[in-house]
Parts: C-alpha cells; sequence; structure tokens
C-alpha cells in the first residue's frame, strides 16, 4: 500500500508542471504557438512564466488579432523596472546606457549606410543599441548634464528599444545565460576589443572552462570582476579607451617643462578637476603624451582647451574618468582580485598594467606628432568639413595612408596593448599590441620623412 501511494505521489509530481503549464496558457500563448513557438517554449520554460506573468504583462494586450500586431507594445528598460527597480537604475548609472550616444558621438559613424549604422542593426549600432536612444548632449546644443528626448529618437525604431535583452536574452530573460562569459562575447570581441578572446584564453578562462564552464566555479567570469555583487553599472576605472581626465595638478606641472604654453596651460586646469590617481599621477611627460592623444581626438583644440566632443565625449559619454571616480572603481576591482590574490600581487598587477599604459602612450605621441607636424607644415591639408585634422575618429574615412595607420593603433594595437595587460593576456598584450604598435609608429615616422622629403623637392 504504501508502494502505491509512493508511485501515485511520483506520478502527481510529474504531471503537476503540465497541468501548470495549461492553465498559464493565455489567448497570446494559445496563437503565437503556431506563429512563432519557438518564442512560447522559451518564455514557458522560464521563470517567468513559471511565476504566472503572462505575455501581456510587456507587451500589453491591445494586440488581439493577426492585423493588429503593431499594437504589441515592445518592451523598455521602464517595462522591466516593474519587477527589477533597482537593477535598472545600476544599469542606468553605467555605461551600457551610454552605448548609442556614445555610437553617435563619432565622427565615422554618421557617414555609415543606415543598414549598417543605424535601423539595419548591422554593424556598430547591433551591439550599440543596447545603449538608450534619445539622450541629447553637446551635439544638439546642450552643453550641461546629458537630457533626454523624452522618446522621440525611440519612437523611430520599433525594434532595438529593450536593452535588457541584450543579455538576458529572449524569451527566457534567463539570469543564469547572462553570468556566462560566453554572454559578453557577441559585443566584447573582435578589431577593437577582443575582451572576449583574451579572457578565454588567460589562465582565468581556461579555468573557467576547464570547471564545466561554472559561473561560480574557481576562476572569475566577466560578470564576477565587471558585475561583483550583480551590480548592472559595468564601469571600470579605465575605461573603454584606457584614458583618464587630466587633473588640475597634472597640467600645472607641465607649466615648468612647457612655459612657452602657460597661459593654455592655466586656462585648461582651470576647467580640470583636483585630486590625485592612485598608483598613475603623471610625470609631465606621461600628461603631454595623453594631451597628445585627446588632440588627436578633437577633445582638445590646438590650443591645449576642451572643445565641444570633450563636453559630448568625457562629461556626458563618460568615456574617461576623474580621479575621485577612478580611485572608488579601482579599489572595487582591487577588493575583488583580492578574494583570491593578496594585495602585494594585486598591486603590483595594476602597476605593471599602468605602466604599459604609459609606454604605449609614448609611443603614440610620437606618431601623432609626427602626422600633426605636418599638417603644420602645409604638407597635409584638412579635408573640407573636417573639425579637426588629424581626426582620429574619421577612423577609415581619413584619405591618406599615414593617418589610416594613426587610426589603426588608436582602435586595435593601442586597446589591445592596454586591455590584453589587464585580462592576463600576455600573447594579445604583446604580439597582438605592443609588436604592431612599434610597427605602425616606425611606418608612420618613415612615410612622415619620405612626405617631408618630397615636398622639399617640390619647392625647389
Amino acid at each position: 500500500m504504501k508502494f502505491l501511494r509512493l508511485l501515485f505521489f511520483s506520478f502527481l509530481m510529474a504531471a503537476l508542471p503540465a497541468v501548470a503549464l495549461a492553465q498559464a496558457k493565455s489567448e497570446c500563448v494559445t496563437c503565437h504557438e503556431n506563429v512563432n513557438p519557438g518564442l512560447v517554449k522559451q518564455h514557458l520554460a522560464g521563470k517567468m512564466a513559471q511565476a504566472g506573468i503572462d505575455c501581456s504583462a510587456c507587451h500589453g494586450s491591445a494586440h488581439k488579432t493577426m492585423d493588429d500586431f503593431k499594437n504589441a507594445k515592445m518592451p523598455t528598460p521602464e517595462t522591466c523596472k516593474g519587477c527589477h527597480a533597482q537593477r535598472v537604475e545600476q544599469y542606468r548609472a553605467g555605461k551600457h546606457n551610454l552605448a548609442w550616444f556614445a555610437m553617435k558621438t563619432q565622427a565615422a559613424w554618421h557617414g555609415i549606410p543606415a543598414s549598417i549604422g543605424k535601423d539595419g542593426y548591422r554593424g556598430c549600432s547591433g551591439c550599440h543599441k543596447m545603449g538608450e536612444k534619445g539622450l541629447v548632449g553637446a551635439a544638439q546644443g546642450n552643453m550641461g548634464a546629458i537630457t533626454h528626448d523624452d522618446g522621440t529618437e525611440a519612437a523611430k525604431y520599433r525594434y532595438g528599444n529593450a536593452q535588457c535583452d541584450a543579455c538576458h536574452t529572449r524569451h527566457s530573460f534567463s539570469r543564469e545565460e547572462a553570468k556566462d562569459p560566453r554572454a559578453c562575447s557577441n559585443c566584447h570581441m573582435g578589431f577593437d576589443h577582443p575582451q572576449y578572446e583574451m579572457y578565454i584564453s588567460s589562465k582565468h578562462g581556461i579555468i573557467w572552462a576547464a570547471d564545466g564552464t561554472k559561473s561560480d566555479g574557481r576562476a572569475p567570469t566577466c560578470q564576477k570582476c565587471h558585475m561583483t555583487n550583480s551590480n548592472h553599472n559595468v564601469v571600470t576605472s579605465w575605461g573603454f579607451l584606457g584614458l583618464r581626465i587630466p587633473t588640475k595638478e597634472n597640467v600645472l606641472a607641465l607649466v615648468k617643462v612647457a612655459p612657452s604654453l602657460e597661459k593654455q596651460l592655466k586656462s585648461l586646469a582651470a576647467a580640470l578637476p583636483s585630486g590625485n590617481f592612485v598608483d598613475v599621477d603623471d610625470d609631465p611627460q606621461w600628461t603631454f603624451n595623453r594631451a597628445l592623444i585627446l588632440q588627436a581626438a578633437g577633445v582638445l583644440d590646438a590650443n591645449l582647451q576642451p572643445t565641444k566632443r570633450f563636453v559630448e565625449g568625457v562629461v556626458q559619454g563618460r568615456i574617461a574618468r576623474g580621479p575621485e571616480e577612478f580611485n572608488k572603481l579601482r579599489a572595487g576591482m582591487k577588493k575583488t582580485c583580492n578574494e583570491c590574490h593578496s594585495m602585494a600581487y594585486v598591486n603590483d598587477f595594476f602597476k605593471a598594467a599602468d605602466t604599459t599604459i604609459k609606454e604605449v602612450d609614448a609611443l603614440y605621441a610620437k606618431a601623432i606628432s609626427a602626422v600633426q607636424g605636418l599638417y603644420k607644415d602645409g604638407i597635409l591639408k584638412k579635408p573640407k568639413g573636417w573639425d579637426y585634422a588629424p581626426d582620429l575618429l574619421q577612423y577609415y574615412n581619413a584619405p591618406t595612408s599615414i593617418e589610416q595607420e594613426l587610426y589603426l593603433i588608436m582602435l586595435e594595437h593601442r586597446q589591445r596593448t592596454f586591455q590584453g595587460a589587464f585580462h592576463v593576456s600576455n600573447d594579445y598584450m604583446h604580439w597582438y599590441g605592443w609588436a604592431p604598435t612599434n610597427t605602425a609608429v616606425n611606418v608612420i615616422l618613415e612615410e612622415a620623412k619620405k612626405m617631408r622629403e618630397e615636398h622639399a623637392a617640390k619647392k625647389k
């Protein structure tokens, strides 16, 4: 008798999910099982369906027939916020929310066909759609804090406004999936930011894979380091480009080195924050090298003064950190590393990676200075419609081969040097970063010399 009761109980437990599923089926599910059954299957297998959340909770109930499908609402973070308020607020305070805005600050983007750069979601926009559309910055005349257009731009796009689904993909919206490093690999790979390739070939990635890809295994995942305690802010101290906002003290120290620029430097210093960067307070040469990089990016003008791009990119788009934010973020990352490594080792590791950036900046500054000299001496002419020259943000639209090399150093070689150093990817740092940076700089210096010789010969 006991055996029969156990058998009946086991049968009942096995049947319960099917019974619950049948009860949970709504009119939406019944119809969409015929239209796109894969999506329905994913939804019903996910935790939201198991909690009794129906399609209408996210898509509304105005869509009733096959002909009025456009009445179905497309979710946005506001939709998710109803249940996940804390995560949405964290996300909006971070860099991912600025992805669309950051894309639009790039000069080259404005010349890309719409199918690649905008609504086609085939190129830049395929990843950058993770960011919120409609943020209003300096390009629209807003020189203050970033504002919002109240949905005007987003209304032009039926799809691509969900944002959260970049990591928690439709329609299961799995937390476990989003905690997997492979969830990041769709965007953080390739030419200018191969972080996934760096991670997966590092000891951290190898251990993670060997352990059976467990998010709570021996090795840290992307999320462990960049989303500690599931914080959706996802901001790092060095940022995407490995740059910092110079401090007032950094710039004033340059006056002793370059007294002829005293007026410009004091004017620049007045617009900058005070403070010290942990571990990386600059010697004057590094400050000057970074200033050249910011000039070539159009962030500082020829007189070392902040431009509209400074406001749009640095202040509003947050491509660089000031000392207060940098130090806070670095302390948090070190704390995470300290869970497995001694603090002495962590400090040494960070300082070594910082020095790698310093060394590659010194190399890059030589190349920038050489191309700037060609423009200054009239050997290169500023292209029509350009505000700055050379202009790193024009990317592959640069008209000369020497400037093409300059952009490749910025987006490919220098990126891999500094990112490889921090991601413990030695081969990427050296052979994909440091080595080709040296090669490209030598090519630029040699080409600049030839161009000067040819220009001098023509004048004779």
